[in-house]
């Protein structure tokens, strides 16, 4: 069962090591089937050189495994908070990227100081808050989503103009419609970490780009009047 879903995230999954977002078994992917009730998701510990289509994990909403003999990742109850609580997100990144997790290390915001940035992220991509000693005591994986959920609320973000967090003193998370555009976003917020981090070091106090430069290369590439591409 499920064949195609797990070749879509074997595949996806793949993508990580070959973008330069992880290495040893330092990330995941995972893709929800909605009408299915079930997702996707990569196996724990497990090398992504040996890894076979068939290894993939599929899970209820519930997080308990209906197909594949693997245990799933150990971020699988993460990933369920976000699906949860965002209808719209149709996949699901983590990795230890370098610079991702060096800007998440430092509990500061990944601000927009370009148009490199704006052209995915409507804004500062946000740091969360760090986890309470209880919150990792009781369900540290399920609490880290909802601490990022809660970010979002609280900020009043939209997790599809602002598709990635990072999670504070942890690593980047990233999603998207589909697998495809989910890993993309998680090649796009490397990128610009590292460069915001070069950036700082040439010019400690550069601030982000204006809203009007923001709103320029964020909307020519989203929404309804997107100009970018050829459509």
């Amino acid at each position: 069962m499920f064949e195609k879903l797990k070749q879509e995230v074997w595949q996806a999954n793949q993508r990580l090591p070959e973008s330069g977002l992880v290495i040893l078994t330092w990330g995941n992917v995972s893709v929800i089937d909605r009408k299915a009730g079930v997702i996707a998701i990569k196996p724990s510990g497990m090398p992504y050189e040996s890894m076979t289509p068939e290894d993939i994990v599929i899970c209820n909403l519930e997080g308990d495994v209906v197909d594949g003999s693997r245990r799933p990742s150990s971020d699988l109850l993460t990933h369920l908070e976000l699906y949860k609580a965002w209808p719209d997100i149709g996949a699901v990144v983590h990795t230890h990227s370098t610079f991702a997790t060096m800007q998440a290390q430092t509990g500061e915001d990944l601000e927009p100081l370009g148009t490199t940035h704006a052209d995915t992220f409507h804004g500062a991509v946000p740091c969360s808050r760090e986890l309470t000693g209880e919150e990792i005591r009781r369900a540290y994986e399920r609490e880290t989503g909802h601490v990022i959920v809660q970010t979002f609320q609280e900020r009043d973000l939209d997790p599809m103009a602002v598709p990635g967090i990072l999670v504070s003193r942890h690593g980047p998370f990233t999603w998207g419609a589909d697998a495809a555009h989910a890993v993309e976003n998680a090649v796009i917020l490397e990128q610009c970490a590292r460069m915001a981090i070069m950036d700082r070091l040439l010019r400690p106090d550069l601030g982000p780009v204006s809203q009007a430069l923001l709103d320029e290369h964020y909307y020519r590439k989203h929404g309804v009047h997107a100009t970018y591409g050829q459509g």
